[in-house]
């Protein structure tokens, strides 16, 4: 059994991770912005907490004791570039202070090699709407990869897009970029949770997809 901090437990993607993590029997703490708005979370095996992942000491405070950390954050209301670049910074430096060592990131599809070696938004016919949003997710993959350290990181993204039925099969790949791929955020969550239940020690980032 594992203490894991999900920073961004409110979305679809950190309620998923949070209810794989207590299918599992880790001890989580789900971390919000506003824990009035979030007390559905509250079960056997999870504490909500109000914390800001831009915010180092935060991150620091909030993180201590725990054996890996997960990033599913998201503010509509911020410029992409900077809230995933600061927030990439933050978690490095927090995470560090905390001394946890591994964490896996939701990353976005848009920014996946595709099959052809291509970015997958630099792909014909790919939508361009909201390229601002596909770069804001690079920008913090890029202070990942820029980063020394310790700290032990994966960001780990759906090859294609989520599907919004909730169905779990158990089941998913690794895959390229690619736009008609999809996976279930049940399913996405089993794959993050492999991944801090064994993990490769690798600095990388992966889609996975549903067969």
């Amino acid at each position: 059994m594992s203490e894991i901090i999900v920073f961004g437990a409110g979305g679809r993607a950190g309620r998923a991770t949070v209810e794989e993590a207590r299918r599992r029997g880790h001890q989580v703490t789900a971390v919000v912005r506003d824990p009035a708005k979030h007390g559905d979370l509250a079960a056997d095996g999870v504490r909500i907490a109000a914390g800001d992942v831009t915010d180092a000491a935060d991150v620091a405070r909030l993180a201590g004791g725990h054996d890996a950390a997960v990033s599913a954050v998201y503010d509509a209301a911020a410029q992409a570039d900077v809230f995933f670049a600061g927030s990439a910074r933050a978690l490095l430096d927090g995470l560090a202070r905390a001394g946890v060592g591994r964490l896996v990131s939701v990353g976005l599809a848009s920014v996946l090699e595709a099959a052809s070696g291509a970015l997958l938004m630099d792909t014909p016919g790919y939508p361009q709407e909201y390229r601002t949003f596909y770069l804001g997710h690079a920008a913090g993959n890029d202070v990942l990869r820029a980063a020394g350290g310790s700290l032990d990181w994966l960001v780990l993204s759906p090859s294609g897009d989520f599907r919004h039925d909730g169905v779990r099969t158990g089941r998913y790949r690794t895959a390229p970029g690619e736009v008609a791929s999809r996976i279930s955020y049940p399913d996405f969550a089993i794959a993050v949770l492999d991944e801090i239940d064994t993990p490769k020690h690798h600095r990388t980032h992966l889609g996975v997809e549903e067969y």
